[in-house]
């Protein structure tokens, strides 16, 4: 990608009063984050941009503090990732609020098959700590090619990323600042391995604080990124209940490991399993089984069966019955993106395909031809 491109791409994110879905309708307004600095003022308020949001984008300092974080990026080898380009994380971008820009610094495909994002309170415990080690170790075993997100914090986060280098999986930590420091700076030396096997990944420019609400917005990543979710230990309140909710909101797989209705940090897993918010954790191989990850439900094959000459579909439950066609099952987040559809959208397609008995649910999100 050119230099100039970079910077209209960090431009749009430094621009007052925009987060990322007024950027996302401006891109779709205007087609193109360069042309959106270039077409001047009133061409934009024209194009039926707010003149306040107009007056904001004229405004030359957006561009100026753009420069700076190009040369911050470049001095230091981080990658940025478009919301439009192909490398940037397929399955975040189906969620309405993803990041338009993201900032990396490792080596890691983003869009690998199998995902799971790691969760749970800072204050985790031998129960909660010894889950991570005996799952990813099993993970690792059964998926080597999967990749573990977390948010680097104390606790549950930093015992998912130090397990899963430790069993040589590939890791994320999604960080609630800027890359110009690591947070909390305790946790610098694991950070330093991920990238060697994983990486940092944000959606903060450089000089940005760790604030409060900078982890709720950091959860959404988290949760968008993987295929499921799994919280470890929490009480009840605190961020890994608000990742599960957002996982929730983007049809995610959630699971809770249970615990003793006496233990702290068990009460809000145990709450979000009897809420029917999460999936209860019964075993790694039960958690591979919902999830189609295991190598029963892989290898397994089916006989294509014959449709109803005289059933009457629409062109979207024509799409999805032609792409379940074309192999065993498929997950929800696949097939949205197959169809390039956002996966709450297909939902209310695919009930009606259920009860016309063209297809089935299975567990885990999986469809399949009936």
């Amino acid at each position: 990608m050119s230099i100039d491109k970079r910077l209209y791409q960090i431009a749009l994110t430094q621009i007052k009063g925009v987060g990322d879905i007024t950027a996302r309708n401006l891109l779709q307004q205007i087609g193109d984050e360069e042309e959106i600095f270039k077409m001047g003022r009133k061409s934009l308020v024209n194009k039926g941009v707010f003149p306040r949001v107009a007056d904001e984008i004229a405004n030359p300092d957006v561009l100026k503090r753009a420069e700076k974080e190009l040369e911050f990026i470049e001095e230091n080898g981080i990658s940025t990732y478009f919301i439009s380009e192909k490398n940037y994380p397929n399955r975040l971008r189906e969620c309405s609020d993803a990041p338009i820009l993201l900032y990396f610094k490792g080596t890691c495909d983003f869009n690998q098959e199998k995902v799971i994002s790691i969760v749970g309170t800072r204050q985790s415990t031998p129960y909660g700590n010894g889950f991570c080690y005996s799952f990813l170790e099993t993970i690792a075993s059964a998926i080597p090619e999967a990749l573990i997100i977390s948010g680097l914090a104390y606790g549950i986060d930093i015992q998912a990323h130090r397990a899963a280098l430790q069993h040589s999986l590939k890791t994320i930590g999604v960080l609630a600042h800027g890359l110009d420091i690591v947070y909390p700076s305790a946790h610098r030396q694991t950070a330093i391995e991920m990238q060697q096997s994983g990486g940092l990944l944000t959606e903060f420019p450089s000089k940005t604080e760790p604030d409060r609400f900078n982890f709720v917005r950091r959860n959404r990543i988290v949760a968008g990124m993987a295929d499921a979710v799994i919280v470890v230990e929490s009480d009840e309140k605190g961020g890994s209940l608000i990742t599960a909710e957002i996982a929730n909101s983007y049809c995610k797989d959630v699971f809770a490991i249970p615990g003793k209705m006496t233990d702290r940090y068990s009460r809000g897993c145990n709450k979000l399993i009897a809420s029917h918010k999460a999936d209860l954790f019964q075993s790694t191989e039960y958690f591979l089984q919902q999830m189609g990850w295991d190598n029963q439900t892989v290898a397994k094959k089916k006989a294509p069966k014959q449709q109803d000459l005289f059933l009457v579909l629409t062109s979207d439950e024509q799409r999805i019955v032609d792409s379940l066609k074309e192999q065993d099952s498929i997950h929800i987040d696949q097939l949205s993106r197959c169809l390039s559809i956002p996966a709450y959208q297909l939902f209310t397609t695919l009930l009606e395909l259920e009860m016309k008995g063209v297809i089935k649910n299975m567990p885990g999100n999986l469809y399949s031809i009936s």
